[in-house]
């Protein structure tokens, strides 16, 4: 009796555990096609109804003329992941080129009608539509973001001829930049953007184009946490 006990208890197991193993086994979930497929990923450093105040130092080396350094602050209200109102503030000052040096020298007794950086404000929207990570030399992953910027506002500028005047010009200002995320608060931001604008010029009685090339480098603060 022992023995067909033994044998009517295994073949009872068999019938409960085997269709359940072989329903693991097999399942099937059909084609899932391309858009079917949305990956929710949480991001670790997320910017979305967070604001971000910025400390910036600059350089326009692209002038043959005049090389200005620049000091900014910056102000960001992030309204999602990809959009920002954008808002920033500068000052600086412009150094005469070797360039200019040499044509204002005796031997040639030229003096370029140039301008120098003193202060601009400027207002608009950043879009971010890119963010991604990357491994920095096998051992650490690096979050960043990439965006695009586009503000107008007010540029300041000063002749550098004695007596040349000055010139306040409506700006435009397209931009790119990225953040390297140091922390949930704390990210290392670095832009170039091109100031456009028209001065009217004192000395010549004139309206005149200027483009002023930055690229800048400084630390961001974001408030809280993040969601």
């Amino acid at each position: 009796m022992r023995p067909l006990a033994t044998a009517l208890c295994l073949a009872l197991a068999s019938s409960v555990l085997g269709p359940t193993a072989s329903a693991q086994e097999t399942i099937d979930l059909g084609v899932i096609k391309d858009d079917d497929i949305r990956v929710v990923q949480k991001l670790l450093y997320p910017k979305a109804n967070r604001t971000e105040l910025g400390l910036h130092v600059g350089v326009m080396p692209f002038d043959a003329y005049v090389t200005n350094a620049t000091g900014q602050v910056s102000f960001n209200q992030h309204f999602n992941e990809r959009l920002s109102l954008s808002v920033m503030g500068g000052g600086g000052y412009g150094f005469k080129t070797s360039v200019y040096k040499k044509l204002e020298s005796p031997a040639y007794g030229v003096a370029p009608y140039a301008y120098r950086y003193l202060a601009s404000v400027l207002a608009g929207i950043e879009w971010a539509p890119l963010y991604a990570k990357m491994s920095f030399n096998g051992r650490k992953v690096i979050h960043y973001d990439v965006y695009l910027a586009a503000r107008a506002g007010v540029t300041f500028e000063q002749s550098v001829i004695d007596g040349g005047g000055s010139a306040l010009g409506p700006t435009v200002s397209p931009g790119i930049g990225s953040r390297m995320f140091l922390s949930r608060r704390l990210a290392l931001r670095a832009e170039f953007r091109d100031d456009l604008m028209l001065q009217r010029r004192q000395l010549t009685d004139t309206t005149a184009f200027k483009q002023n090339a930055n690229l800048t480098l400084g630390m961001t603060l974001l408030s809280g946490g993040g969601e």
